[in-house]
């Protein structure tokens, strides 16, 4: 089935050129389908290009997906031309009022910075607070995830000793979960961060469960056992060529950069990447618009808040009092 999304978007054309159908504001009012309706948060600079590639993996299901695209206000965007995002993108203030089926909040090159030090935090908290009670799933990547992950559950961040760039293999640690079925026993992500989660308070935080993870780069996914909350720490909506055309623009500005790993053939920058986690992306896409399908409320205004019952909210709280007394030096029994 086609996405229906904005018809100012840019993405359109190439959608259309691949194949990837896309459907007109007119063409859906005629159909007798509830969509599921997703809001994406774009926090990346380049917005066009995350556009494409999201779309791309929400418009490969058999569904009917309606898409609208949000913005930060809090900092001029300089990257994207405004009059686009005005015609195109929506604000806060636009969907505060709205349900639906899944929230999307991207990454954003901001992981250095202290979370409360971020221009446009407030508006984060705002959405992710308004989620809560807006939206059935959640689900947020790299940046996205570390900053969700810090304001449910009080998980910090730690900035890596180099920055991990390339394509990454990691494990399954749950058998047959709906969000990986299909996936192979390991599978790849493109990762290009600086910073890394606390994992020992995740595997501590009693409301979260690890999906999957690698002995050298530690938890890639994390969720909530109802899904309403999923942390993807990597991108999986990374194109083949996104890591060559960072590589090639920092070494462009003479700005310290390694090589990607596991990235180019041989090393050799002068053959075509591998576009090895294509699969995968599309495979795990799917498989959380089915879930969201079966058990999102025909009535969104009948949605239940994400943080579920009161067990469930309190443990999310109990987890934060519990980091924040680590961090003040306090002694916490192990089995706490």
């Amino acid at each position: 089935m086609p996405i229906k999304i904005n018809d100012h978007l840019s993405a359109i054309c190439q959608l259309q050129e691949e194949g990837i159908f896309t459907m007109t504001e007119q063409r859906a009012t005629t159909q007798r389908i509830r969509p599921l309706k997703v809001c994406v948060l774009n926090l990346m600079p380049l917005k066009k290009p995350t556009e494409i590639q999201l779309l791309r993996l929400l418009g490969n299901s058999p569904l009917q997906i309606e898409v609208d695209f949000c913005r930060t206000v809090s900092r001029e965007t300089t990257h994207t031309d405004n009059s686009y995002l005005d015609r195109a993108y929506l604000e806060f203030d636009d969907v505060k009022d709205r349900y639906y089926d899944a929230f999307l909040m991207t990454g954003a090159p901001v992981e250095t910075i202290p979370f409360e030090a971020v221009d446009y935090w407030k508006e984060i908290e705002a959405y992710l607070d308004w989620a809560e009670y807006h939206c059935y799933s959640t689900m947020t990547l790299c940046w996205g995830a570390q900053a969700a992950l810090y304001h449910y559950y009080g998980v910090n961040k730690t900035i890596l000793p180099a920055k991990m760039f390339g394509i990454f293999p990691y494990g399954l640690t749950v058998k047959n979960h709906p969000l990986l079925r299909g996936f192979d026993d390991r599978y790849f992500i493109p990762q290009s961060r600086h910073t890394a989660v606390d994992d020992d308070a995740i595997d501590a935080c009693k409301a979260l469960q690890v999906l999957s993870r690698s002995v050298e780069n530690g938890i890639n996914i994390c969720a909530t056992k109802d899904l309403r909350r999923i942390f993807v720490l990597g991108h999986f909506e990374y194109d083949r060529y996104t890591l060559a055309n960072e590589y090639f623009r920092d070494k462009k500005k003479n700005l310290p950069i390694d090589l990607p790993e596991f990235y180019f053939p041989d090393g050799d920058t002068t053959q075509e990447p591998v576009f090895k986690w294509r699969s995968y992306a599309h495979l795990f896409y799917m498989n959380w618009l089915n879930i969201v399908y079966q058990d999102t409320p025909y009535d969104l205004h009948e949605l239940a808040p994400a943080s579920g019952n009161k067990l469930d909210k309190a443990l999310g709280e109990y987890n934060k009092i519990l980091l924040q007394l680590q961090r003040m030096g306090a002694a916490i029994p192990a089995n706490q």
